[in-house]
């Protein structure tokens, strides 16, 4: 092995972090099963996708051969790489190690990553309330739930001013130069801005919490910069307060809202609208947002990126996280953050060569606002159904109508979502690669 010139002192503030892995991590060629560990590392690296790596004992080696292919790295040094002989095939050079790491990313010997491109490599996480139960990631994932609840969770930096950090941070590009057509993209959905609004507003009025909002989105933000959220309260009083949040990145307005905080009362009448009857989570098809901790199942498999598959105008969602915050407002923000998923997937559903797919590819699509009001009390660590049925879609627009439920029948709060469906203004290829902040 050749000596390879360590770069980090050429480079202060790069990051590479090497974390253990809560899941179990996979590597399959189709069914065959290449690797399979407890005890994986994350590693993430500034200005790069995330990578799994498994330890050497965990990699069903009869599958592969090494080769004479090395590369060098800068930050973690030279690889060396194997290519897979399996059922028939050959691909070379799917997988490399770092037999002598630098100092800095030591942790790394004696582990093999692979190309995620080339074989599928995923997350299994085992849920601890329903023992035996599996639920699996494809790999690099955006995140976890604690990373999605960490971002909307802003953090005071004045009277009013609240900020959330870059993701990751620092943030991709730092180092770096990234080509145009391997960037993500890397926008802040709507609802992730209306969880952080309802946030800021509960700190803000600690002694009320928010039982409605409405938020017009003027401009997406992205996570390659800290976000800005301004709360005044406009009217504070002991029953009820309405505050208004701004949201802003750099010196650009993104998004404007009202909220109204309540401090509660006790029930005068009750009633509420019915749980639709379809099926429960155990009988429905899992979904895949690429986030970590937060398990998502489809009534019929509904959400179908087919453009040949039509249905209703209609997206059955079920919804529960692995660890919920503490905070009754996270709560709130973690539902509403989901509210904006269902509209433009169910407006397209009956339109035959039209689907999810298409959306930031041959289609502009985006949600223009959203209101909504929280009924009952939210946990989301227990299933919640959202039952969405895109009203109206036309014009360049589409209307969505959602009511959120409870396991047990509750009705917790209730929603409407303004959605953009039209043809592009600009080329679509100078908007970066598939979204990657669900």
């Amino acid at each position: 092995m050749a000596e390879v010139e360590s770069a980090w002192h050429r480079f202060p503030g790069y990051r590479i972090d090497l974390e253990p892995c809560h899941a179990t991590g996979r590597a399959l060629r189709g069914d065959l099963v290449l690797a399979e560990s407890e005890a994986c590392l994350v590693v993430r690296e500034s200005d790069h996708e995330a990578q799994l790596y498994f330890p050497i004992g965990d990699v069903r080696w009869e599958h592969f051969s090494e080769t004479d292919h090395h590369t060098i790295c800068p930050f973690k040094g030279e690889a060396d790489y194997w290519s897979l002989v399996a059922a028939g095939e050959t691909l070379e050079n799917v997988a490399w190690t770092y037999r002598r790491p630098f100092d800095e990313v030591a942790g790394l010997e004696g582990h093999v990553a692979f190309y995620a491109d080339r074989l599928r490599v995923e997350l299994v996480e085992a849920w601890s309330a329903e023992p035996g139960e599996r639920v699996t990631y494809r790999f690099p994932t955006w995140g976890d739930a604690r990373d999605l609840a960490r971002l909307i969770d802003v953090e005071p930096q004045g009277p009013g001013h609240f900020v959330s950090p870059p993701y990751p941070d620092p943030p991709l590009g730092t180092f770096l130069p990234i080509p145009e057509e391997r960037k993500p993209r890397r926008v802040v959905e709507a609802g992730h801005l209306l969880g952080q609004a309802i946030v800021a507003a509960s700190k803000v009025v600690p002694d009320q919490r928010v039982v409605s909002a409405s938020m017009i989105f003027s401009r997406a933000a992205s996570f390659d910069a800290p976000i800005d959220v301004g709360v005044e309260v406009l009217r504070g009083g002991r029953s009820f307060s309405t505050v208004e949040a701004r949201v802003a990145q750099g010196d650009t307005l993104r998004a404007v809202g009202i909220l109204l905080m309540d401090a509660g009362a006790g029930d005068s009448i009750r009633g509420s609208a019915a749980m639709p009857d379809v099926p429960g989570p155990a009988r429905c098809a899992p979904l895949d947002l690429g986030v970590t901790g937060r398990e998502l199942r489809i009534v019929d498999g509904a959400y179908d990126p087919d453009p040949a598959r039509v249905g209703p105008p209609e997206i059955f969602a079920w919804i529960r996280f692995r660890e919920p915050p503490a905070a009754p407002s996270l709560h709130a923000a973690l539902l509403a953050q989901s509210t904006g998923h269902w509209t433009i997937a169910a407006a397209m559903r009956p339109h035959e060569g039209v689907g999810q797919a298409m959306a930031h590819v041959t289609l502009s699509t985006g949600i223009m606002a959203i209101d909504i009001a929280f009924h009952d009390e939210v946990d989301v660590g227990e299933w919640l159904l959202y039952a969405n049925p895109a009203v109206y879609s036309g014009r360049g627009q589409a209307q969505g109508q959602g009511r959120v439920f409870a396991a047990d029948g509750r009705l917790v709060a209730s929603y409407s979502v303004h959605a953009m469906i039209r043809e592009f203004v600009t080329d679509p290829a100078g908007l970066g690669g598939p979204s990657s902040a669900m």
